[in-house]
């Protein structure tokens, strides 16, 4: 079967948008091939800086015949109804139409469509050019003389040429013929754009491949990182030292190069001073290179960086590093500014004694002057929600108020509180707000506080996803969860939830966070109260505590979905009142603990007959009696049922007042037997209607005493 090569190149396409337009470029073409009525075996995209390329295998020749039959309306419906039927069928009038007669429904008319099959080359000559113009670049250009003609081409940047092949490994493939805004497709491309800028005549995708290696293009992303690793990691062994590996570095690197080069360039010793951090993301940001450490050094870094050039230079990249170096020795000249600067006193040091005096500050101190001029500057946190520093002010107090819930020292977290946001007035901070935390511990430790107050200034952002780790030290969990909430409650009160798939101020991942932490630190916080106290702190802002308590429960079904909890089990358990997370999170365990045994499942299906019953029974309105009354059980099954579900209902409900959830499991498991034999030798609708009203209550009891663990009517099997 035929196979199809298609190549778009243009100038340099960002690499940050690389891999997405090339998974685009296949999807839409995929799709379109299909619904012309055409198959294909498998399909992969390539990407460089200066093309995106697609290998479709096994695609068939041409499309199948089409014969279908389009049932419309009566010959007698309305002259509406016939139209539309016209339009669904591409009839140009009723007279095209056949008429079928049916007994029953009488006369009735049907299309008869035959669409004869098209080659495949004429599909692709038409889908291409429509999926070159309705790309989806995120940005995109017009270029030439042709830009200023309304609805001329446009690109991410300017289209050069497009090749487009197609036929059998076994025959010369043909050139799939079209144009666009004066690009012809044909079977010419050009290598590297300095060391083989001529043309370069193709055939299929496994000749195309080898003629772009000769011409210095490796087309496979993955294999340039590959080469990429792999020689840096070899350069850097080579000189006594470790790569610090970078995956969004490597991958951002193999997007800005088609034939690989690794070199290594230095800086001075001196600028080893910086944290590393600082340095790691000085050459990264500003030069997209990679740092290394003396082999067996820790942390620390060497003043070696590693480069990756587009080009095989003639004096073995020399130039090349040395021009690296050049700039990354400015950039570090900067950021060993920044550090110094950020240790020294403020030059507005004399008016910050108000906003001292106010956070119990010591002006001494360069971190406390930061927070200090967080507050005297009044930096907006948002509009409506006020300053930095009166945030800083709420989150302090509810961070000493969750202290003792969370096992921290009071006045750890009251400190850890009030510094955890002065990093924000650091210049190392404000050129890489990336470093927003991690600066704050370790300007936090350089003036002598507590490791939990350092740790917290770092941590209490944590965890950022669902990949992070969540903060563990009791000082640290006090302030991010009194960060989180803070920021939840404040954007409820003002009516900004996240909307669909919208969600600018990241509240998800804050409640998520709060999730997270409560439930891998295993503490137990009543949601509602705290919520509750929280939202008194925004004037107007209607306190929504069960609101926010169910954006909560659904994020808390994401997370234990995660981890591998059923669904139903997760409702069951939850009530819209459940603001204990960890709570919810042990009854969801022991009752998928209770369901994997024969006892569970058997329990199961008993008290979700019960359930049943009695729904139906409801519905109809049928008496039920309010207490069960023994005298008038006639048979032993109705007794015995009686008598566990009190000792069950009793027991099930001691368990749960003490949180042995599974001891409440337990106690309703031993109803098993007794519900099994109720079912099986009582009829549940007596003729005499006592006798039914007593024996639905008895059912009603069932259920009473399962739903103080979870209600069964939801769980699935």
């Amino acid at each position: 079967m035929p196979d199809l090569l298609l190549e778009l190149r243009s100038e340099e396409i960002p690499a940050r948008m690389q891999r997405k337009a090339a998974g685009d470029l296949r999807k839409m073409l995929t799709d379109g091939l299909v619904e012309a009525g055409l198959t294909y075996e498998a399909a992969r995209e390539y990407w460089t800086p200066r093309r995106l390329a697609l290998d479709i295998r096994g695609l068939t020749a041409r499309s199948k015949d089409i014969r279908e039959e389009i049932k419309g309306p009566s010959t007698t419906a309305p002259e509406q109804a016939v139209q539309g039927f016209l339009r669904k069928a591409g009839l140009s009038s009723i007279a095209e139409a056949h008429v079928h007669s049916d007994p029953k429904k009488g006369d009735f008319y049907v299309a008869h469509i035959s669409k004869p099959g098209r080659a495949a080359q004429e599909i692709i000559a038409e889908l291409v050019p429509g999926i070159i113009k309705s790309f989806p670049w995120p940005k995109s250009m017009r270029w030439g003389p042709a830009s200023a003609k309304p609805g001329s081409l446009r690109w991410v940047r300017p289209l050069q040429s497009i090749v487009c092949t197609f036929g059998p490994e076994t025959e010369e493939p043909v050139v799939v013929d079209f144009e666009i805004d004066g690009i012809r497709a044909g079977n010419v491309t050009y290598g590297h754009r300095f060391h083989a800028p001529g043309p370069i005549a193709v055939r299929r995708f496994d000749d195309y491949v080898a003629k772009l290696e000769a011409a210095k293009v490796v087309l496979d992303a993955d294999r340039r990182k590959e080469i990429i690793l792999h020689d840096a990691r070899n350069i850097a062994f080579a000189n006594g030292l470790d790569l610090v590996e970078d995956e969004g570095l490597l991958e951002e690197v193999s997007g800005l190069v088609e034939w690989p080069v690794v070199l290594m360039g230095e800086f001075e010793q001196d600028f080893l001073t910086i944290p590393g951090e600082v340095i790691r993301l000085t050459i990264r940001a500003n030069q997209k290179c990679f740092v290394a450490r003396p082999q067996g050094a820790g942390e620390d870094l060497s003043n070696r960086f590693i480069l990756v050039a587009n080009i095989e230079a003639s004096d073995g990249g020399m130039e090349i590093a040395y021009g690296n170096g050049k700039v990354v020795r400015a950039r570090l000249s900067d950021a060993l500014y920044f550090w110094k600067t950020d240790q020294a006193d403020l030059p507005d040091l004399d008016q910050l004694g108000g906003s001292a005096a106010k956070f119990g500050l010591d002006l001494k101190k360069p971190l406390d002057q930061r927070m200090a001029r967080l507050d005297h500057l009044n930096v907006t946190f948002h509009a409506k929600l006020g300053t930095q520093g009166q945030r800083v002010e709420r989150i302090k107090r509810l961070a000493q108020e969750l202290a003792p819930i969370v096992g921290a020292d009071s006045a750890l977290v009251a400190r850890a509180a009030v510094l955890a946001k002065a990093d924000l007035q650091t210049e190392v901070v404000g050129e890489f707000p990336e470093l927003q935390g991690a600066m704050g511990r370790k300007y936090a430790l350089l003036q002598g506080e507590h490791a939990s107050v350092a740790a917290a200034a770092e941590e209490h952002y944590k965890p950022q996803g669902p990949s992070d780790r969540v903060p563990t030290d009791p000082v640290s969990v006090a302030v991010a969860l009194a960060d989180k909430l803070d920021t939840l409650t404040g954007f409820w009160a003002i009516d900004e939830k996240p909307t669909g798939s919208k969600d600018p101020f990241a509240l998800r991942r804050a409640a998520l966070g709060v999730v997270r932490i409560l439930i891998e630190n295993r503490i137990r916080l009543a949601l509602t109260s705290v919520l509750a106290k929280v939202f008194a702190n925004f004037k107007g802002g209607a306190d929504q505590s069960f609101d926010l308590l169910a954006f909560f429960h659904d994020r808390l079904k994401v997370y234990l979905r995660d981890q591998g909890a059923r669904y139903d089990l997760i409702d069951a358990v939850i009530t819209p009142q459940s603001d204990d997370l960890l709570q919810i999170v042990r009854r969801v365990e022991a009752l998928g603990s209770l369901l994997d045994t024969e006892e569970g499942k058997n329990l199961l299906a008993g008290t979700k007959r019960a359930a049943n019953i009695l729904a139906a029974e409801e519905k109809k309105k049928t008496l039920i009696a309010e207490t069960v009354e023994p005298a008038l059980f006639r048979e032993d099954a109705e007794r015995k049922l009686y008598a566990a579900v009190n000792r069950a209902e009793k027991e099930a409900g001691q368990a749960i007042q003490n949180e042995d959830f599974s001891g409440a499991m337990l106690a309703l498991s031993v109803l098993r037997e007794p519900v099994d034999s109720f079912f099986e030798g009582v009829l549940v609708n007596d003729e005499d209607q006592a006798v039914r009203a007593n024996r639905l209550a008895l059912l009603a009891r069932i259920r009473a005493a399962t739903d103080q663990v979870a209600d069964f009517s939801k769980i699935v099997g």
